[in-house]
């Protein structure tokens, strides 16, 4: 049975539009047609009230959710709260995310998803492993303890064949660039992040298959006059994507703003970095053997380090709005199409399109979900 999604503003790949109803059949959009069209009368109509209808979210970098944590918990059942959690927000697709942990845990986390994507975990896209090579000096919130280089096993691992996006953020001083080369030669996207490099070296690990950078400004050396830092390659390099939180917290607002001013249009992308307060009653986790507690938005350790945020999605949208200054448009593309083009599935997701996934999320104007889609399938 068709479904037409009507009397709603579509964002289409053109823009806003007020006179289109959007037709899904399956998984798929089968097209984009007048309100008045004969086969949009034919189908089963879901009126959206004037609704914003816009391409689902896709977060690359969710650690936790609905009171889950994926470090704490690296199974089925982590991923299918983490994305019940937040799709209330409008996420319809996600990287579940392993901060530095020990290679046990990776290994069944990796598990983990496989047999998630067995089961048909709704939003599901692959995983984000976020370390564990990193550097000391811009460890954040993670243990150093499980800080090493990874070995010829580990390679091996990550470079096997599997379902899904594989995401790993990794310091590139203690990666060799063949190393950097092989994971990108596999498939896998690779990410500078929680990194003491300076501008040479980040410049050559984006020749060797750095695609992109994990939560700009935030444990990576600063934009500087005569060194430029991870920062500064970030920003001069203009085929890679920066991930940025945008809670308030994390970055000045006229930070991100003169990131998003630098970079091309479309390689800047919104992330949460969300822990499990997000979509839960209870504002504390526990991390590291430490209690976290949620307060005013902020999620950080007794010392006062960030440890991930409170922020969904859908907030992540608003805020560009609010604290940025962009169009509303532009911050749901940030959210939905330019981390799909990053994740390499912008032929398929991210868009409102004929032929791509009916991942779709319908809100307000003050991007308040009303309703979401994913592969065809109403919440």
């Amino acid at each position: 049975m068709t479904t037409a999604l009507a009397n709603a503003r579509v964002l289409t790949a053109h823009g806003w539009r007020d006179d289109l109803a959007v037709l899904v059949e399956g998984e798929r959009i089968a097209a984009l047609l007048p309100d008045d069209h004969a086969a949009v009368r034919a189908a089963q109509v879901r009126d959206l009230g004037g609704a914003l209808l816009v391409p689902g979210f896709i977060d690359t970098q969710v650690n936790g959710g609905g009171g889950a944590l994926f470090n704490a918990a690296p199974t089925v059942e982590t991923i299918r709260t983490i994305g019940a959690a937040h799709r209330k927000f409008g996420t319809t697709g996600f990287l579940p995310t392993l901060i530095s942990d020990s290679t046990a845990t990776m290994r069944a986390a990796l598990a983990a998803v496989e047999q998630a994507f067995d089961e048909g975990v709704p939003g599901l896209l692959g995983i984000h492993l976020e370390g564990p090579y990193l550097a000391p000096e811009r460890k954040g919130v993670h243990d150093p303890k499980w800080f090493h280089v990874p070995g010829e096993d580990e390679l091996e691992l990550l470079c096997a064949p599997h379902r899904g996006v594989r995401l790993v953020t990794l310091a590139p001083e203690r990666v060799s660039h063949a190393a950097i080369a092989r994971l990108a030669a596999a498939g896998v996207v690779v990410n500078a992040g929680h990194t003491a490099a300076d501008h040479a070296t980040i410049r050559a690990a984006l020749a060797a298959g750095v695609r992109g950078f994990t939560h700009l400004f935030n444990a990576m050396t600063p934009l500087g006059s005569r060194e430029p830092g991870v920062v500064g390659a970030a920003l001069d390099d203009p085929g890679s994507w920066c991930g940025i939180i945008v809670d308030g917290h994390h970055v000045h607002p006229a930070s991100l703003r003169n990131a998003v001013a630098a970079k091309p249009r479309g390689k800047t992308l919104l992330v949460t970095d969300a822990m499990p307060p997000v979509g839960a009653d209870d504002p504390s986790y526990v991390l590291n053997g430490e209690t976290i507690i949620a307060k005013d938005g902020i999620c950080q350790t007794a010392d006062g380090v960030l440890a991930g945020s409170a922020l969904d999605m859908a907030a992540a949208v608003h805020n560009t709005v609010e604290m940025l200054g962009l169009p509303l448009d532009e911050a749901v593309r940030m959210a939905s199409t330019y981390p799909a083009d990053f994740l390499g599935l912008g032929a398929s997701h991210g868009r409102i399109a004929v032929g791509w996934r009916a991942d779709l999320v319908a809100m307000d104007a003050d991007c308040r979900v009303r309703q979401s889609w994913i592969g065809g399938r109403s919440s």
